[in-house]
């Protein structure tokens, strides 16, 4: 991909989030289902990350520069969200195993190739 690309980021982009990448979910998940927990518990990331941040991330990993159009009037959510992983860690001895920076690249890397299959395959007919 060349050129720059723009996207549209809600608020000023430092907004924090937490993202866990879904194999480590799954493992969440199946530590809490075969464990004795029976009160809600949270599977997550208690890595934070703006934003901006994210979009700078992606930007290296895809090769790509982003102009970004900020929208100060769209709907934010609260300013910053994380799992905290204490109980579930000592509970059943999980945590997330997959970076962030390792699961957007295999996850960039997912859509390039399913990208690249849908073109190949529309040249072809």
């Amino acid at each position: 991909l060349s050129g720059v690309h723009e996207i549209e980021i809600w608020g000023d982009g430092e907004q924090t989030r937490s993202f866990l990448y879904i194999d480590d979910a799954i493992g969440g998940l199946q530590a809490l289902t075969t464990s004795e927990v029976t009160e809600p518990t949270n599977i997550g990331s208690d890595r934070l990350i703006s934003i901006n941040a994210l979009v700078d991330l992606v930007e290296q990993i895809a090769g790509i520069r982003c102009r970004r159009s900020y929208v100060p009037t769209a709907p934010l959510g609260v300013r910053g969200r994380n799992s905290d992983n204490t109980f579930v860690t000592a509970a059943v001895g999980w945590s997330p195993s997959v970076s962030l920076e390792a699961g957007l690249a295999r996850t960039y890397q997912w859509i390039y190739d399913q990208l690249s299959q849908g073109r190949r395959m529309a040249e072809a007919q």
